[in-house]
């Protein structure tokens, strides 16, 4: 049975061949040796690559990288998005964990944790548990940080005033950003 790693080395890489009959993969590398690090996240499984435009919704379960342009709906449960340094998403996010590089306009709900670079320009609302925001980010829009409220019996007067202290405490900011 082939493996889809295995198909995607024999792609790459030039065939040798052998004297048995039986081409074997050739051990060096076409891919320059640059020293810069890869754009696309190591943990990500799937990626959307610069030049790729995809209108419509987005449903799966693991971990995906945004580099292209997205509009629509991006649901990946308990999953990680990141949003690339050239992807543009004027979507709705849903994910564990959210990470804006790129641009966003839209709703994100990251259920663990959102994270702005200082590149990340975000426009609409973000709900998560966790904020951290990187100096020279952008964020329009509105913030609700902390973990939710269960109990239903406070005052929403109360239950505005908590979740704003709330907020402070849950927000990480980096050396040269301010704290919501």
């Amino acid at each position: 049975m082939w493996r889809k790693e295995e198909l995607k080395q024999q792609d790459a890489e030039p065939m040798a061949p052998t004297i048995s009959g039986t081409p074997q993969v050739s051990t060096t590398s076409s891919a320059p040796a640059t020293g810069s690090p890869m754009p696309v996240s190591p943990r990500a499984v799937a990626c959307i690559t610069q030049g790729i435009r995809i209108k419509g919704d987005i449903i799966g379960k693991e971990d995906l990288f945004v580099d292209g342009s997205l509009e629509g709906k991006l649901d990946l449960g308990n999953a990680s998005c990141t949003i690339g340094p050239n992807g543009k998403a004027k979507a709705d996010i849903t994910a564990r964990e959210v990470i804006v590089r790129g641009q966003v306009d839209g709703k994100i709900d990251g259920t663990d944790r959102v994270q702005l670079w200082n590149s990340g320009r975000v426009t609409g609302e973000v709900r998560t548990e966790r904020l951290a925001i990187e100096g020279g980010a952008i964020l329009r829009g509105k913030v609700e940080a902390g973990k939710p409220r269960t109990d239903g019996s406070e005052s929403r007067t109360k239950k505005g005033a908590a979740s704003s202290e709330k907020s402070k405490d849950n927000v990480e900011a980096g050396s040269r950003a301010a704290v919501i």
